[in-house]
């Protein structure tokens, strides 16, 4: 490959400058030379003057007002703005339309996680990435686990037959709350939900998609497939009033894997006195427990059993080594595409929503196929009715 530090300059577009969006700009700027923000796009123009006043000192911004855009196009603008490299990080909802565009527009993407929130978004990122491969365009998702060193080398010895046949696993991510955006009068539907997309459905496509997405993607790596089937629990237990829109709290399923392992998922978002918080994930096999992800640094990426083993290597922020990867794949023109992995992962992790929102035991090859189109009838400000709580036996 060549030195990077010769090669012409990527210029890079954001769209969706929120705090993720933000941080995506820190990560790209920090993972290689020769690399510039030259344009910012986002729904509200607070919000495009936040990540200016942010990130204007950072070496790389060079973002000027002709080439910041606001409103629903705003993300057509900033594509034809001369941008090499897109980072999508408006709420997940809108990411099957942009990156759509992306590519038909020939822009390498990172697309923050998810990629979707429903089985039509799902595919249209799978049918997109296939038209991304085509005209070498490179694609990498937010799901930073699969660019870190440590889970790298733990999945290997894992695929390698370190601790055996994988008999199950166990995959958490309980958290308290993220945060919360009171509705302001003068705001219609439309806008309330953006600010506060989180909460409803056809935004984030809820806490188990939009956040344990990454346990979820771990485990499909882990198993080298995705699920066959899924059956769950969950529903609003905190959570109740209408600023928290329409999704759940919390989440736990059971994945069904080929050949008949089992994962447990469990997932929420409380808070309160006393409620503490637990990231991890680690699969049983015939021989010994990997841990991937633990609140101990000890358990952390360790092998217990017959062949113990704790990885003791050097760590780059995966939030920055993803971009470098993706970075330095298209400077050696062999782009990364990994857009059917994650539309994937995004479905196993809506496949554990439909089972809990149904009660029904919920098939993947069911799923792939669904209709089910979370979009709003029209993409602009006004009114946008909040479909009701799905409840099992009721309305879903």
């Amino acid at each position: 490959m060549k030195n990077s530090q010769n090669e012409p300059t990527l210029k890079v577009g954001l769209i969706g400058c929120g705090g993720r969006g933000r941080g995506a700009l820190d990560n790209v700027l920090d993972a290689a030379p020769n690399v510039q923000v030259t344009a910012l796009a986002d729904m509200f123009p607070d919000r495009i003057a936040l990540a200016r006043k942010n990130l204007t000192a950072k070496p790389g911004f060079k973002v000027t007002d002709e080439n910041c855009f606001t409103g629903f196009d705003a993300y057509k603008r900033l594509l034809d703005s001369g941008v090499d490299y897109v980072a999508m990080c408006q709420p997940p909802g809108f990411r099957p339309l942009h990156f759509e565009a992306a590519v038909e527009a020939g822009k390498h993407c990172f697309l923050e996680k998810p990629v979707a929130v429903d089985p039509v978004g799902c595919r249209r990122v799978i049918a997109a990435g296939e038209k991304a491969k085509e005209k070498k365009l490179g694609v990498i998702p937010g799901t930073q686990s699969r660019h870190s060193r440590r889970f790298i080398e733990t999945v290997k010895r894992i695929h390698d037959g370190q601790i055996g046949e994988v008999l199950e696993g166990y995959i958490f991510f309980n958290t308290g709350y993220l945060w919360e955006y009171e509705r302001k009068p003068e705001q219609s539907d439309m806008e309330w939900q953006i600010r506060n997309w989180y909460y409803f459905d056809w935004l984030s496509g809820d806490h188990i998609v939009e956040q344990h997405v990454h346990q979820i993607d771990a485990t499909d790596w882990v198993m080298k497939s995705h699920p066959i089937q899924a059956v769950a629990v969950g529903g609003r237990q905190m959570r109740v009033e209408p600023l928290y829109g329409n999704i759940y709290d919390h989440f736990a399923v059971d994945f069904e894997y080929p050949g008949g392992a089992h994962v447990f998922s469990m997932c929420r978002q409380w808070k309160g006195q006393g409620v503490g918080g637990f990231i991890a994930a680690w699969y049983v096999g015939s021989k010994g427990t990997a841990y991937l992800h633990h609140p101990s640094k000890e358990k952390a990426g360790s092998i217990t059993g017959q062949n113990p083993w704790k990885y003791e290597g050097d760590e780059t922020p995966s939030t920055v080594q993803e971009h470098r990867d993706l970075i330095e794949s298209i400077r050696a023109g062999k782009p990364i595409n990994e857009a059917r992995r994650i539309a994937e992962t995004t479905l196993t992790s809506i496949l554990g929503r439909e089972a809990a929102y149904t009660g029904k035991v919920v098939k993947w090859d069911e799923l792939m196929k669904s209709d089910l189109d979370l979009s709003p009838a029209k993409y602009e400000f006004g009114p946008n009715p909040v479909r009701p709580v799905r409840v099992p036996g009721k309305n879903a």
